[in-house]
């Protein structure tokens, strides 16, 4: 009953707006609470950004992070709210931990120009698995609002001069846009990729290295994908209605303008020099 149960929401989840995820899966779990640690880690949702007390810098929440209701920063490796006996990583994925945030803060300032980005590790028995958090975001306004979160979560398995990775990656895309003159549309979606590859390792430093590689190719591939495949398809679709229905067209048609051209302007960060290839 419970693994059928868990299957059902995982599927009433995938076909709702990814926007309210959060908000559905307080609803599931209120009504089957034995769900919720299943549920808490096999779905992605909107990240949300914290501010670390120590640091002073922000950093992004997420089932990878968290031991029961506090979560750990990867600034300070703390605990909000403090937590006495909270899991960190071993003091060698830790070091690895730090290198590795390091790395990808400059990542996400020259690909994202801002946002937020975190990364953590955690040990395994043959290697070491980490996620790697990235989010932009639009400043509301009256007339458009935004958000982009990137999850990528990965293991290495250590084989004597080699390490099989194993990347999942995952992409929330939210857009809306509103106003009087053009109505109201939302254009949200999610999008997940999956890639194994074994690179050889000549020291700790070789992980970070791989990862980045790893990560960047398949936010770029991604990314050419929101804007070939999904945002084609939807440009194509708004192209037969207005061909075949009588239902003035002007707004719908003036929305797409604005999303292809907003994503246009994203996307152009990818033509930016690759941080892992200098």
């Amino acid at each position: 009953m419970a693994d059928a149960q868990f299957d059902s929401a995982l599927d009433l989840l995938r076909r709702l707006n990814p926007r309210d995820t959060k908000q559905n899966l307080q609803a599931i779990t209120g009504i089957i609470p034995d769900l919720t640690e299943d549920l808490l880690s096999s779905v992605d949702q909107p990240l949300e950004i914290r501010r670390c007390p120590s640091t002073k810098r922000d950093y992004l929440l997420c089932d990878y992070n968290r031991d029961g209701d506090s979560y750990r920063s990867p600034w300070s490796n703390e605990f909000d709210p403090p937590l006495d006996d909270g899991t960190v990583p071993s003091e060698r994925v830790r070091k690895l931990e730090v290198a590795a945030n390091e790395a990808f803060d400059v990542y996400r300032e020259l690909y994202y120009d801002g946002g937020v980005g975190s990364v953590y590790f955690w040990d395994l028995d043959d290697g070491f698995a980490g996620v790697i958090l990235l989010k932009k975001g639009v400043t509301p306004g009256a007339k458009s609002s935004g958000e982009w979160d990137s999850i990528h979560v990965f293991e290495a398995t250590d084989r004597a001069r080699m390490s099989h990775y194993k990347l999942t990656s995952t992409v929330i895309l939210h857009l809306a846009n509103q106003n009087e003159s053009l109505g109201e549309m939302d254009l949200s979606g999610n999008m997940t990729r999956q890639v194994e590859v074994d690179l050889p390792v000549e020291s700790d430093a070789s992980h970070v290295a791989n990862v980045g590689r790893l990560v960047e190719d398949m936010e770029l591939k991604m990314r050419n994908l929101l804007q070939e495949v999904y945002f084609g398809k939807a440009k194509d679709v708004v192209g037969e209605l207005r061909s075949k229905s009588s239902i003035p067209f002007g707004a719908v048609h003036a929305n797409m303008l604005i999303y292809d051209k907003a994503l246009h302007l994203y996307l152009k960060q990818v033509e930016k020099r690759p941080l892992t290839r200098r």
